[in-house]
Formats: C-alpha cells, structure tokens, sequence
C-alpha cells in the first residue's frame, strides 16, 4: 500500500491553508523562543526588571542596565543592549554572530555576554525568534 501523505501535504499546499513554509516558521520560531528562554537564558540579562525584581511586562529582551559588575578590572559591558527585533543585524549578521560570538564589525561582545557558538540550527532559529518580536521603541 502506497503512503497517502505526499498527496495530502500537496492537498494543503496548494488548498490555501497552512503551507508547509509557515509550519516550519512557526517551529523554528518556537524553537529560538526556547532556546532563548529556556537554555542561554538572555532574558536575564536583556530584560529590564521592575523595583522586586519581576520582569517588566512587554519589555521582555529590550535592554537593561546589569545589576552586577566585574570584581577585577577588565573590559565590561554595563548595559545588555536590545534583542526585540535584532534591528542592527541582518539575518545573516544575527546567525553569524551566535555561531562565531564575533559582531558584524568583527569586535567579540564584551563581558559578561558569553561568546556563544551555536550550531547553525540554533543560530538560525535563535535569530528567527528574535527577529520576530516587536522592536523596542
């Protein structure tokens, strides 16, 4: 018995309904939004907090002074800049930076951030979800 499940993805393509395209969007998405959340933990960081220390609704990963600093001199990052939206990287910039922990300008972040090196599939679905959030204004 030959496998029915060619002509019904082909069905739902060309049906007008959900395309295959938008269901693997929607996973990667859902993917970077775990990996952000859940695995490097950047809300940390990149969310401001209110005065008991509960995330600010609606400002989660658009920025925030560190609450913390070196305890030996060295160069250090005293603000974890804005993730909604990655507005100053393409995405192409974006999957570069999370593979190699190098900005676009080539310069490595500045402590605390961490030089990640993801695998491309993290990268691209790390990148997929931030670009998919509203820019901070």
């Amino acid at each position: 018995m030959k496998s029915t499940l060619p002509l019904i993805l082909a069905a739902a393509l060309f049906a007008g309904g959900t395309t295959l395209s938008a269901a693997t969007d929607d996973a990667l998405v859902e993917r970077g939004r775990y990996l952000v959340h859940d695995v490097a933990m950047c809300i940390d960081c990149h969310s401001p907090r209110g005065e008991k220390g509960a995330f600010l609704e609606g400002k989660h990963l658009t920025g925030a002074a560190l609450d913390f600093a070196a305890t030996v001199p060295m160069p250090w990052a005293p603000y974890a800049p804005n993730l909604a939206g990655l507005e100053n990287f393409t995405a192409a910039e974006a999957v570069k930076f999370f593979m190699t922990g190098e900005r676009p300008s080539g310069m490595p972040t500045l402590p605390p951030m961490p030089a990640y090196r993801m695998k491309r599939e993290d990268a691209e679905a790390v990148t997929a979800y931030l670009k998919s959030l509203k820019a901070a204004k």
